[in-house]
């Protein structure tokens, strides 16, 4: 069998947990001071609850749905989450990876996703509105890709609308740093299909271009 290598290899017997390497002195935040409200959604891979910290801040706390993924993966999301910091991205606050389940907490945006927002909302708005909201997706985007970033999921679901209507890119579980533009998905990979640009479906191959594709 033949797997990718995430992580270097140790000679030590011994393992530590996936949240030693998120810095938990920093990103470790107190589960008691999170008090979950109700759920905003759910997907494939983990649960989305609207949360309250310490007694007055709104935050949205994402939970792993037991069996869909690994430890490992889920902290992944975190793990680029905290490299990432620009008014076009979800905001990243912590993790608690003390007890199950295990949270991610960001903030909490208003208006909830894009896609929703504009079957609802969308023939209320004014073209220079809709293009406003467009403008913000590419600046995030093009955020990601100065840095190294690819996506690899960019969605109209997976962008979020605040009060005053901007929009901000988030859900970075897919996304990957790159050193070349280019990141080639192990085969048998699940991938968006109707997002996906030629190459995806052939070689498996992603690139800042794809995220182009799918925006």
């Amino acid at each position: 069998m033949i797997t990718r290598l995430r992580h270097p290899v140790s000679t030590k017997a011994n393992k530590v947990p996936a949240s030693v390497s998120l810095g938990s002195g920093i990103w470790e935040l107190k589960r008691e001071e999170i008090a979950l409200l109700k759920e905003l959604g759910s997907g494939q891979f983990g649960v989305v609850q609207l949360g309250k910290w310490k007694g007055q801040y709104d935050v949205a706390v994402k939970m792993i749905k037991e069996g869909s993924m690994s430890e490992d993966e889920f902290f992944q999301e975190a793990q680029t989450m905290m490299k990432l910091s620009h008014p076009k991205l979800v905001k990243f606050y912590g993790v608690c990876s003390k007890k199950y389940p295990i949270y991610i907490v960001t903030e909490y945006i208003t208006n909830g996703c894009l896609l929703t927002y504009l079957k609802s909302h969308g023939k209320e708005l004014e073209p220079s509105q809709l293009l406003e909201m467009c403008y913000d997706v590419c600046e995030g985007m093009a955020f990601l890709e100065s840095h190294q970033f690819i996506h690899r999921d960019l969605a109209a679901r997976n962008c979020l609308v605040d009060s005053d209507l901007s929009v901000k890119v988030s859900d970075f579980g897919m996304t990957r740093y790159v050193l070349d533009d280019q990141y080639v998905s192990s085969v048998g990979t699940k991938f968006p299909v109707k997002w996906s640009a030629p190459e995806v479906f052939h070689y498996f191959k992603y690139s800042s271009k794809s995220d182009v594709w799918a925006f």
